[in-house]
């Protein structure tokens, strides 16, 4: 059931982690599809609970990814730049972006997985195994949370989200994120790379563009969402659940009634903080275009069909907070919104 979060009154401007829904899956009765498809349309975004990855499966990833980033740095580098899949640090993509993180970009696909293996562990056999098993388990998730979107909007397929990250030839990846802890600045001194009144940003702010993200962290915070109105909020860590964001391509898909939620992460200044990122896409060459339920006269397409590869090969083109599915709207063939044209409500 969904449960929205206590007293919506106590938002500020000084980031009050409020109004995010919490989705337990364990709920047996009608209306749990109707109540996620609702979190997904108001929020683009909810915590997950009681959904059924084993804590095992998830503690032995987390020890072989915390393993990998106590490495020395030279060991590290040894797994390649990732353009697109490999190690990162502080550069965030090809034009310019960067952030106080360091990071493993993984293709989610057991051969890949394997493949890197014997540059990221000592034992490829045990890294390749507690990862592939994660991805499995969260795949599985991603697919169940899906079909339960589906069923709530009422589709006529219930399951033409979920068999795009079934099939084997699905895009999805997986994305360890670790923000080492960033001590604040001297408030005499001037710091471009934090936002006014918090920390240092880890990771800027911008929408994922796939179909559905799921992200677990440690018990460290640093995550935060922006709400409809504008307002930023943090993100309360919660290591036993898990967080779902609405994606890009689903957005397109379901015609704009379902928005990607824009989000951020900052360096935490006491703690190091980890987090697992599932991005659940779809194969390369998968038209992506509004749904037939979602248009209608009073409500015609925003967007062209477009594939998957084609969305990949625009993201590649842009900025981290550009927003991509500008370049695909019938109506409208403006370029990208930037970040720059977006005033933050924590700058004022």
């Amino acid at each position: 059931m969904v449960v929205p979060s206590p007293n919506p009154a106590i938002r500020s401007r000084k980031t009050q982690a409020v109004g995010i829904p919490s989705v337990d899956l364990s709920f047996v009765g009608p209306g749990l599809a109707e109540q996620l498809a609702r979190a997904c349309e108001d929020y683009g975004f909810f915590k997950v609970t009681n959904h059924g990855v084993p804590r095992e499966v998830v503690s032995r990833v987390e020890g072989e990814m915390k393993a990998f980033f106590s490495r020395p740095a030279f060991e590290k580098q040894r797994v390649g730049l990732a353009f697109p899949f490999g190690y990162g640090c502080k550069n965030i993509g090809p034009n310019g972006d960067t952030g106080e993180l360091e990071y493993l970009l993984l293709r989610a696909d057991p051969s890949s997985v394997s493949d890197v293996s014997r540059t990221v562990s000592d034992d490829p056999d045990g890294f390749s195994s507690a990862v592939n098993n994660y991805i499995d388990e969260v795949r599985e998730l991603v697919c169940e949370i899906l079909d339960l979107l589906g069923e709530g909007l009422r589709l006529l397929d219930e399951s033409v989200f979920s068999r795009l990250i079934s099939d084997v030839q699905n895009d999805s990846l997986l994305r360890i994120n670790h923000y080492p802890f960033a001590p604040k600045p001297s408030s005499h001194r001037p710091d471009h790379g934090r936002t006014r009144g918090e920390g240092r940003v880890g990771f800027g702010e911008h929408s994922d563009p796939q179909i559905l993200t799921v992200l677990r962290s440690n018990d460290v915070e640093g995550l935060q969402v922006c709400l409809r109105d504008g307002l930023w909020v943090a993100v309360p860590p919660d290591p036993n659940s898990f967080y779902v964001l609405v994606g890009d391509a689903l957005q397109a898909m379901t015609n704009g009634r379902l928005r990607s939620v824009r989000h951020r992460a900052m360096a935490n200044s006491h703690k190091p903080r980890m987090s697992m990122v599932y991005f659940g896409a779809p194969p390369l060459n998968s038209s992506i275009s509004p749904l037939p339920e979602m248009v209608s006269p009073q409500n015609p397409p925003i967007y062209r069909p477009f594939t998957w590869g084609d969305f990949k090969k625009a993201l590649y083109s842009l900025r981290l907070g550009d927003c991509r599915l500008d370049l695909f709207k019938i109506l409208n063939q403006q370029q990208p919104t930037t970040n720059d044209d977006t005033k933050s409500t924590l700058d004022d």
